[in-house]
């Protein structure tokens, strides 16, 4: 457990040796849950990512998904993977040591010395616009990196090779589950305001110029910010735009 922090009361955790998808088994579990609870698994064989692509998991690394069942619709359940990105930059800070550098990167990756070490999916089920069950998967490279997509915008990197520090997945969770809990209490008691400007604060590239790329179009301009919905604000040479959901390249 970490030293800093204690497992956050109320929230259960599942260890699985392996299963095919612990997103998937958080919202098959989610219904029958009392409050939040955590899944791991030391063998996840049907990862995903954003987009339907494959999330590779070399053993050693971290796969875990948060159960949730959220107050509100669609665009509030959104606003976790804001939170997930925090938690996470906290929780590798100090699983890594204070050497590497860290950043975020919009809307669900995190960067470690200028690769991509995390990344976070979020899936729903519910009605009527409501969210009633939230799984919030997070892929964590903490022993190897799998190997390079020629199509992703960053080489994965991983804590180890990065490092030089070791850490286990169920470690990683004892870390990581209270930074998270401390995220979404802020969330839940302050708005988004403050999510957002933390996340701002540790975005990689704030104020350069990037490309955003959806599936039917392109754009590139200066990173202006992230809105009140969590979209990504270009200033292009069109003008302002302000993008949902995209896969961001420096």
């Amino acid at each position: 457990m970490s030293e800093s922090a204690t497992w956050p009361d109320g929230v259960s955790r599942h260890i699985l040796p392996r299963c095919p998808s612990t997103n998937a088994e958080a919202l098959r579990l989610a219904p029958k849950l009392s409050g939040p609870a955590w899944v791991l698994t030391h063998d996840q064989y049907e990862g995903r990512g954003r987009r339907g692509r494959a999330w590779a998991m070399p053993k050693g690394n971290f796969a875990a998904s948060l159960a949730l069942k959220p107050q509100g619709d669609a665009g509030q359940a959104a606003q976790y993977s804001f939170v997930a990105a925090l938690a996470l930059y906290d929780a590798l800070g100090q699983a890594a040591g204070p050497a590497v550098r860290l950043a975020l990167k919009w809307p669900n990756d995190v960067l470690l010395n200028g690769g991509k070490i995390a990344g976070i999916l979020l899936e729903s089920s519910g009605h009527g616009g409501r969210v009633d069950v939230l799984a919030i998967g997070m892929g964590v490279n903490l022993a190897a990196a799998p190997p390079t997509d020629p199509n992703a915008a960053f080489a994965p990197v991983s804590v180890y090779e990065e490092s030089g520090m070791k850490i286990g997945p169920e470690e990683f969770l004892d870390i990581l589950a209270p930074a998270f809990a401390a995220w979404e209490a802020r969330l839940l008691n302050e708005g988004f305001g403050p999510i957002r400007d933390a996340f701002m604060a540790r975005a990689a590239r704030l104020g350069e110029t990037i490309t955003a790329r959806t599936g039917t179009a392109e754009f590139t301009g200066r990173f202006e910010g992230i809105d009140d919905a969590g979209s990504l604000i270009l200033i292009t040479a069109a003008g302002r735009q302000t993008v949902p959901a995209a896969d961001v390249f420096f």
